[in-house]
């Protein structure tokens, strides 16, 4: 077959198929194209998932009949000064939006530009312009998108539902409404009732309104402000405490100088500054906004621009670490049961007063028998059978407090310890309310970041056992934990074969003392088993860590003397991160005193 020249109908439904992959694609150009404009208003509006209609209008600067004729022509842009590729400031750039989508669908541009007397409007219907012809509108430019696809029928069987289609669109405006809260935007359609984001004040305050305003109250509460910045690369935005989480990625939200992007690199920061406080199926919250000199960064890698690339992709990823584990740090006594008053809402009234004079011992729900009227004699002493009702059984650790603790302990944060319940929790109270600590995650925490300032100081301390202790487990297994025992070694437990299916433990980390090292060492190899080669060994050190720290924690179910849990509230007063043990869970839930009072009608 001959080489042949493409018309041009062909050439701009084939730029439009990379550009335009569904009705989402349309909101997201023409919005960044009115924000480009300077609008500090844009509505939106779609039928049919935007198949049928998409409806775009600003209060931008518009454009005159000459921008008009050619902005529906190919690579015609108002955007670049010149051919300088690397100082992209704006959204869109590439000046394929608008003809590519007249090629596939019914375009209709009515605009105003303030130097205009009035206002000019063009269509493009597959491909086919029209004249300009004057028209009516105020200040700025309305774009019509209708019967998308219509020239290419073929691309319509790859379109979903209406509904499915909505929420595509509703997800690239939350996007740009997030990157931009000074921006009012309103969205409407007949999939959805309209929801309108005002303007919002400049600054952080603004930002966490719009994001509050998008993601929803509990993102608004829980948000943590980060910051960092070097080498004239700046990460801010707000990531949500390791009470909020997501079970995919999808509740993180990346922009670059503005733009809304989906980044493996970044997310992978994300994951990396969250492993200490999330379980492994959980994923956090987190709005990041990348600023940086448009010289470092790469937006013209991706047709729909929705990927970037990084002169210095290391510096953006440690930043960004950095900022999520200081803000995180900040916060590390927020946890996932104390946070939106999560630990009150989960107490409810046994019962509900009934109405009127009710009587329990009436109750068919209560048969019991009648008591006998005592009136007008002294009350018989109760039976000692009668007593064993109100046996409840003694505590479950050493009580024996002072009737009232003393004033400092009281002003801690953590509180006095008074009880210990069930062997596992214990019982503390504060100068305006009372806390209750899981023991075991808490000191896991505890042990975790022992294990982490050793590490990084001079080493774990290690005890040489008198008797090597020999663990059999299945080849496999071993095979595994014997690949990887020099990183074992770093944290103090020495390794070596012992034959087909055993290892021999001759050393073990000091800081967990007498260990069940079959134990430790079944977990560990369960944990190597899901590592990627790709996982940096800090990462892979900090899973050592954490699995040791759970070994060698106090274990719930065993009795904790007074002086002992005192000094487990003052070393989680003292330790970073105490919100959450190192596997997500919280490790205390406080209970306010005007709350409790709450629950009892005293307020």
């Amino acid at each position: 077959m001959p080489v042949r020249q493409l018309p041009e109908q062909v050439v701009n439904r084939i730029a439009a198929g990379e550009v335009v992959e569904r009705p989402a694609s349309v909101v997201k150009e023409l919005v960044e194209n009115a924000i480009d404009a300077g609008a500090s208003r844009i509505d939106i509006f779609t039928d049919g998932g935007g198949r049928r209609r998409i409806g775009i209008t600003d209060d931008g600067s518009g454009m005159t009949q000459g921008d008009l004729a050619l902005a529906v022509e190919r690579h015609a842009t108002s955007k670049l000064d010149d051919e300088d590729l690397l100082r992209i400031r704006t959204l869109g750039f590439r000046g394929e939006a608008l003809p590519s989508i007249g090629a596939v669908a019914r375009l209709g541009i009515t605009t105003r530009h303030c130097s205009e007397p009035h206002a000019w409007s063009l269509t493009v219907e597959g491909g086919a312009k029209s004249e300009i012809m004057p028209a009516a509108l105020g200040h700025g430019t309305r774009v019509e998108v209708s019967d998308l696809f219509y020239a290419t029928p073929a691309r319509l069987k790859f379109l979903k539902t209406d509904r499915t289609e909505a929420e595509a669109i509703r997800e690239v405006v939350r996007r740009l409404a997030m990157a931009r809260p000074d921006i009012a935007f309103t969205l409407a359609g007949e999939e959805r009732s309209p929801v309108t984001w005002a303007a919002a004040l400049p600054g952080a305050p603004g930002r966490l309104t719009r994001l509050g305003d998008i993601l929803g109250s509990d993102f608004r509460s829980s948000a943590i402000e980060v910051r960092a910045e070097r080498d004239g690369v700046t990460v801010e935005g707000f990531a949500a405490a390791p009470s909020l989480t997501r079970a995919n990625a999808l509740g993180q939200y990346l922009f670059v100088n503005g733009r809304p992007v989906r980044d493996k690199l970044i997310l992978g920061a994300v994951r990396a500054a969250y492993s200490d406080y999330l379980p492994r199926d959980r994923h956090p919250v987190v709005a990041l906004f990348v600023t940086l000199d448009a010289q470092e960064v790469d937006a013209n890698v991706h047709p729909a621009k929705t990927e970037v690339r990084f002169r210095n992709a290391g510096l953006v990823r440690a930043l960004i670490v950095h900022a999520l584990k200081e803000g995180l740090a900040r916060e590390g006594r927020r946890t996932a049961a104390n946070t939106d008053g999560a630990a009150i809402s989960a107490f409810r009234p046994s019962f509900a007063p009934r109405p009127g004079n009710w009587d329990w011992r009436r109750s068919p729900s209560y048969p019991v028998a009648p008591l006998p009227n005592f009136e007008g004699s002294a009350a018989p002493a109760f039976a000692e059978h009668d007593q064993t009702a109100f046996d409840v059984g003694s505590p479950t650790a050493d009580v024996r407090f002072q009737e009232s603790p003393s004033a400092d302990l009281l002003d801690r944060p953590l509180g006095a310890a008074r009880t210990q319940i069930h062997e596992t929790y214990i019982v503390s109270q504060t100068r305006d309310g009372l806390i209750v600590v899981d023991q075991h995650a808490a000191h896991e925490r505890i042990v975790y970041e022992r294990l982490k300032a050793s590490l990084a100081k001079n080493g774990v301390q290690r005890q040489i056992l008198l008797i090597p202790e020999i663990v059999e487990l299945d080849e496999s297994t071993v095979e595994k934990l014997l690949d990887r025992a020099a990183e074992l070694a770093s944290f103090g437990l020495t390794v070596e074969s012992f034959g087909p299916g055993a290892i021999a433990v001759r050393e073990t980390p000091s800081l967990l003392g007498k260990t069940n090292a079959a134990g430790l060492l079944r977990d560990l190899a369960e944990h190597m088993a899901e590592w990627d080669e790709a996982l940096p060994l800090e990462r892979r050190l900090m899973h050592v860590a954490a699995t040791m720290a759970c070994h060698g924690s106090v274990r719930a179910g065993r009795r904790l003397k007074p002086e002992e849990m005192n000094a487990l509230l003052r070393e989680m007063e003292d330790t970073p991160n105490s919100g959450q043990c190192n596997h997500g869970r919280p490790t205390y839930v406080e209970l306010k005193l005007a709350d409790i009072e709450k629950l009892f009608g005293r307020r």
